[in-house]
């Protein structure tokens, strides 16, 4: 059966604050014609990890894929450089869904802050002393008091970044998890975090906030002295990343697992 997918042709691009990702980016749109972001149909966003997650933030709700060539350190959200067969790349290329983590957070002073997560919602403590969390998933309390450096929750595409670093799960995109991971937990010394369904809402409440100020960090938006952070997925938010052929995320994720 021919494939009806329509051809992308229309192309922006969008580069990093690094000089040679700017040069790369004058390159690929006198040789491919890049228009504007929101004429596109896709995105080819030149960077690191972090420059595509900004660039996921920028579109949010837009449903317009972003296609990520490598430009940073890691580059494990990104394609490999290359300026030639471009299109060919993008229409061959494997798409990756994702839905983000909202937070909604209430400081000290009773202000309330929502936000989006790609990666992890975290609570981290703001002083030498540690922070004290009660965690209750779905309306029951499951922890009394965690004493931590700090707890997050983590998507399955963000699995792989600061929750691998904690020493949380690498989990499959498809596998409708997150994960649950504690930060240099201090009691209980032993507990490891727990894998929750997707549908799962998170909730933590500070304890002793006065004395042991606590932050939340969703992706790069954080709240200094937080009171509660309630974390649960956005299923209404759908963001679209291109990988090459046989480079997909999922393939990613899982090589990972086997990575020494």
């Amino acid at each position: 059966m021919p494939n009806l997918k329509p051809m992308v042709t229309r192309l922006a691009f969008v580069a990093s604050e690094r000089p040679e990702a700017h040069e790369a980016r004058a390159r690929l749109a006198a040789r491919y014609g890049g228009g504007s972001e929101a004429g596109s149909e896709v995105i080819v966003a030149l960077g690191g990890d972090g420059f595509m997650l900004e660039m996921l933030h920028r579109h949010m709700g837009s449903g317009r894929p972003i296609y990520g060539m490598n430009f940073g350190s890691v580059g494990f959200l990104m394609n490999e450089y290359s300026e030639d067969d471009l299109l060919e790349r993008i229409n061959a290329a494997e798409e990756a869904v994702i839905h983000p983590l909202r937070m909604q957070a209430v400081d000290i002073h009773g202000g309330s802050h929502d936000a989006l997560a790609i990666n992890e919602v975290s609570l981290l403590r703001q002083t030498r002393q540690t922070a004290k969390l009660r965690i209750t998933i779905d309306g029951k309390v499951r922890m009394t008091e965690l004493s931590c450096d700090g707890a997050l929750v983590a998507t399955p595409a963000g699995s792989t970044a600061y929750n691998l670093s904690a020493h949380g799960p690498i989990i499959p995109l498809d596998a409708r998890v997150l994960a649950l991971t504690p930060i240099s937990a201090f009691r209980p010394r032993r507990w490891r975090g727990a894998l929750l369904a997707h549908t799962a809402k998170v909730a933590f409440d500070v304890l002793e906030a006065g004395k042991r100020p606590v932050s939340a960090v969703a992706d790069n938006y954080e709240v200094r002295d937080v009171l509660s952070v309630h974390v649960a997925e956005d299923r209404h938010i759908a963001l679209r990343m291109l990988f090459d052929a046989g480079r997909s995320l999922e393939e990613r994720v899982l090589a990972e697992q086997f990575s020494v």
